[in-house]
């Protein structure tokens, strides 16, 4: 991509154009001048005109540039913080030009760097939030939507990649174009096969960075191997060889009771993680506090347990939130299970938990306790919960959530919602309940068993069982749309 002839412009004539033209907040224009000073060249091709996204490890900018045809076009600069690590920023990149571009994976069109500062440049693609629309979207919008999700994630997932941050707003859909797209591989991982060789090094080995060049004047760019010297990880961090992590936490759970609506009744959960070799899982898990409210010295003492922790709280799978070591892509297809239960009960966010125990009692509640207790213990977990925690049916949830039947007293309170619209709460956290004509017109009362069934496989509380992103696409519930993968 080149600059028109006499294009160039200074940054401050810029930011003053585009404020002009639209509005842009005092603060969104000091970012966007900020930019501009730390990358010049950004000015000869671009003119940025609004922020419309912003991370802990990234702001993202949209951007008009013309094209060497005359035709202008839109495009979405991703500015990384400074202090990103280089080889993550590289994986990224590779993650962008090896799986992207195609199969709803957003591609990469160039790259600029000056010392620090990282953007990368990819294409626009206009999208509304699934947090604004989940009540609004009919059945067959939903179905095409995780659809497209899991052939984003068997695409990904072949190359050995774990996108570890699933969730709504990283994939990108325009209703109006049935667009959709997945980003943000920022905190991306990969699997022992990997084909993503940067993943693999990070997979493998901890970096100290040398310094690389991640500009490139070719309008296809290229990810250069990162010089550095590689450490090995300490072995007491990369495998723990005790019980490294003991938590109790009296977590508010509101759970049934004779079928009558509870007050938040405290739950006590114990997360004890073990040695991952199975022999030793029967070693003793007991100590001086085991099973009461207070903490010994020895669990205190112990070291914390190293194992992956990146996401979106609310869409963490059990194992991430456990601690599991060994993580694969069956975590990405928990959160599209948690997507799809969103979008299926109308209610977004799910899933809100202020920490890790808090969210896996969320689960319990769904899911049971002692399903979630027993999966645990198939990947090297212990956890004691002081009460039982029925499962729920996942299509009497839903439908209770979404308004096509009254609350009748067998799901917990904060689960239960009236029929009538005026009664239901806020239309953020109990879903936009509409009229029987309405439901009836989105499709809403001929929902099929097949996607309760989907549901199910998705949030299957163990990793090793829980249904692939290939498996789920060959589900009885995608039997139309099956020409959609030729």
């Amino acid at each position: 991509m080149e600059a028109v002839p006499n294009q160039q412009r200074n940054s401050l004539q810029n930011v003053e154009k585009n404020k002009a033209k639209n509005k842009i907040p005092n603060d969104v224009e000091m970012d966007i001048e900020n930019l501009y000073e730390i990358l010049p060249q950004l000015s000869q091709i671009f003119r940025i005109i609004d922020k419309i996204g912003e991370g802990t490890f990234s702001s993202v900018y949209l951007a008009e540039a013309q094209m060497n045809d005359g035709s202008r076009r839109m495009f979405a600069l991703k500015h990384l913080i400074p202090t990103s690590q280089p080889m993550r920023i590289a994986a990224e990149l590779q993650c962008l030009t090896v799986a992207g571009g195609t199969e709803n994976v957003m591609g990469v069109t160039y790259c600029f760097r000056k010392e620090h500062h990282v953007v990368i440049v990819m294409p626009y693609m206009e999208h509304q939030a699934i947090g604004e629309i989940a009540g609004s979207l009919a059945f067959e919008e939903v179905k095409h939507y995780i659809f497209h999700l899991l052939k984003a994630l068997s695409h990904i997932h072949k190359f050995g990649i774990i996108h570890r941050d699933i969730k709504p707003t990283n994939f990108l859909y325009n209703r109006q174009k049935k667009e959709y797209a997945l980003v943000d591989f920022g905190l991306a991982q990969g699997t022992t096969d990997t084909q993503i060789e940067l993943l693999k090094e990070l997979l493998e080995s901890r970096c100290v960075f040398g310094e690389r060049n991640l500009n490139n004047t070719n309008t296809k760019p290229s990810v250069e191997k990162v010089e550095g010297q590689l450490l090995k990880p300490n072995k007491e961090e990369a495998v723990p060889c005790k019980i490294v992590s003991t938590k109790r936490r009296l977590v508010p759970v509101r759970a049934p009771l004779n079928g009558q609506a509870q007050k938040d009744t405290p739950v006590t959960l114990t997360l004890s993680a073990q040695k991952l070799n199975p022999a030793a899982v029967c070693q003793t898990l007991t100590c001086s506090c085991y099973m009461t409210d207070r903490i010994c010295n020895v669990c205190l003492s112990r070291k914390q347990q190293v194992a992956p922790r990146a996401g979106t709280p609310g869409f963490r799978a059990p194992e991430v939130l456990t601690k599991c070591p060994n993580q694969g892509t069956a975590i990405d297809m928990w959160s599209a299970g948690v997507i799809l239960l969103s979008l299926l009960s109308g209610r977004y966010p799910f899933f809100k938990a202020s920490d890790d125990l808090i969210a896996l009692a969320q689960i319990m509640t769904i899911r049971g306790s002692k399903e979630t207790i027993e999966a645990a213990n198939k990947f090297g977990k212990s956890i004691v919960c002081s009460q039982e925690l029925p499962r729920l049916n996942l299509r009497i949830l839903c439908e209770t959530l979404r308004g096509l039947r009254t609350c009748d007293g067998s799901l917990p309170a904060e689960f239960q919602v009236s029929h009538h619209p005026t009664d239901a709460g806020s239309a953020a956290n109990r879903g936009s309940l509409r009229s029987d004509e309405e439901l009836q017109e989105m499709g809403w009362y001929k929902v099929p068993d097949e996607v309760y069934d989907l549901l199910d496989k998705l949030l299957d509380l163990n990793p090793e069982t829980r249904i692939t992103a290939v498996m789920a696409l060959q589900h009885p519930l995608f039997n139309d749309m099956t020409d959609s993968l030729m």
